[in-house]
């Protein structure tokens, strides 16, 4: 496991860890426009597709958590596809304007270390890009997610993975701070490899189903982003990124990795 950095100003190198990671991620949500009502982006991801071969295991009408739900899309197209999903989040100001724009989904502010429901209440658990941000490690939310998981339920969790871009974009982060007294740094997330995932999940009592490396595409663009100043959302920069992406290892450039697991039936 790594840990990345990020800069910033130094007021907010000595705010709470759950106060900055939502504080942090309101700003992100606002900076996309909030929550809008359309969700069909969903069935283009690559998460969706890995996750829809498993769908078929869970019960009808089968209960789903999205732990850290962010925008809301996922919340929203699962319920409206027969799965009710509540969406849990630190972010209150993005909770509050998640239920003007879905009134019929259910939205809770929560922290998925220590999420409030009862055991064993969801068949199944999705979070992308979440379990990551807290420094004493994702065990926290493992076992969590063990607890509210009923037996044989699913976790489907995706995390940054420990890539060569992911290092040299954490020095220099660390440089820049090095180089401002008006900034500082302060922990952002880890990155795991497929293996210490793996650990991760077993050592907390779930049957890991599969590992894959995901989000080739994204690595690079954020590679060409970060290194040769070509902004993410110019249309230039995602066409060629997709260009790439095919002929380049998953091992070097992949920014995520993703596992689905589960929990082990009563014996």
């Amino acid at each position: 496991m790594r840990k990345d950095y990020m800069v910033v100003e130094a007021k907010s190198a000595a705010q709470g860890e759950a106060a900055f990671v939502a504080d942090h991620w309101t700003n992100v949500w606002r900076q996309e426009g909030g929550p809008k009502a359309a969700t069909s982006r969903v069935l283009r991801q690559e998460e969706f597709r890995i996750m829809q071969r498993y769908l078929p295991r869970l019960p009808q009408g089968a209960r789903l958590l999205d732990g850290g739900c962010g925008l809301g899309e996922w919340t929203a197209y699962f319920t409206r596809q027969g799965y009710p999903t509540v969406g849990l989040d630190l972010s209150a100001e993005t909770i509050a304007q998640l239920r003007i724009v879905f009134p019929d989904q259910e939205f809770h502010v929560g922290d998925i270390r220590d999420t409030g429901f009862a055991d064993d209440t969801f068949d199944g658990y999705f979070s992308w890009g979440t379990f990551e941000h807290f420094e004493d490690g994702i065990d926290g939310c493992v076992r969590e997610a063990w607890r509210i998981l009923k037996p044989g339920g699913y976790l489907f969790v995706r995390i940054p993975f420990d890539n060569l871009r992911h290092a040299f974009a954490a020095a220099f982060a660390r440089s820049v701070a090095a180089k401002h007294d008006s900034v500082s740094t302060r922990f952002y997330q880890w990155r795991f490899t497929r293996g210490e995932l793996q650990q991760a999940l077993t050592r907390n009592g779930f049957e890991v189903a599969e590992i894959r490396l995901v989000a080739k595409r994204q690595g690079v663009l954020r590679f060409l982003s970060v290194n040769f100043g070509l902004h993410w959302s110019w249309k230039f920069s995602r066409y060629l990124a997709g260009a790439i992406a095919p002929f380049v290892w998953s091992g070097l450039i992949a920014h995520n990795v993703m596992a689905v697991a589960r929990k082990p039936q009563v014996s």
